[in-house]
């Protein structure tokens, strides 16, 4: 079963919100750098500093980070295929961090973030940026400071983001539930 749960008329509107936040924040984000983690998070950064930039133009640097290797399940599994390449030209170190990702989880993807990021130095915050928080799903200890939408979901279902970015029409986001009685 498959629920719309964001429309792409829905998606401009909750990034204008993120990026509104952030600004209220970090205000010219002259000591802030942004991190899309691959894919999907840097898909969502660009778009992100697209929109900030039409609000209050600026110089906002964003880069692109890679955990394939840094996650906790490495040996335990192949790498998922296309592995991605970490694109973060410039240092972070005492700048202010913002990690982008479409769907906060388990908290396992962000930890893994962390451990990444610190090969570019030591920030002196670190913030995280998701489109969609899978309440009551967590394993670690790791939420998000700017949220999208909040979804409870059970461990049934699944979050399929879809983007312009990656060939589709038109942005959606979708709950999916996976029918555990296919195989009965």
């Amino acid at each position: 079963m498959k629920r719309l749960i964001i429309p792409s008329s829905l998606l401009d509107i909750i990034l204008l919100r993120l990026c509104e936040q952030l600004i209220e924040n970090h205000g010219s984000f002259e000591n802030t750098v942004i991190l899309g983690l691959q894919p999907k998070g840097v898909f969502l950064a660009n778009r992100i500093k697209h929109k900030l930039n039409e609000i209050q133009p600026n110089t906002i640097e964003v880069g692109y980070l890679d955990i394939s290797f840094n996650r906790d399940d490495f040996r335990r599994r192949p790498i998922e295929s296309p592995s991605y390449t970490n694109t973060i030209p410039f240092l972070i170190e005492n700048k202010k961090v913002i990690l982008v990702d479409d769907v906060l989880y388990s908290g396992r993807t962000i930890r893994s973030a962390l451990e990444a990021m610190l090969a570019y130095g030591r920030p002196s915050k670190v913030e995280c940026l998701c489109l969609i928080d899978r309440d009551y799903s967590r394993e670690l200890p790791i939420m998000a400071n700017y949220v999208g939408k909040t979804v409870n979901t059970m461990p049934s279902q699944r979050v399929l983001v879809e983007l312009k970015e990656q060939g589709f029409n038109e942005d959606n986001i979708w709950l999916i539930t996976i029918d555990t009685n296919e195989n009965a």
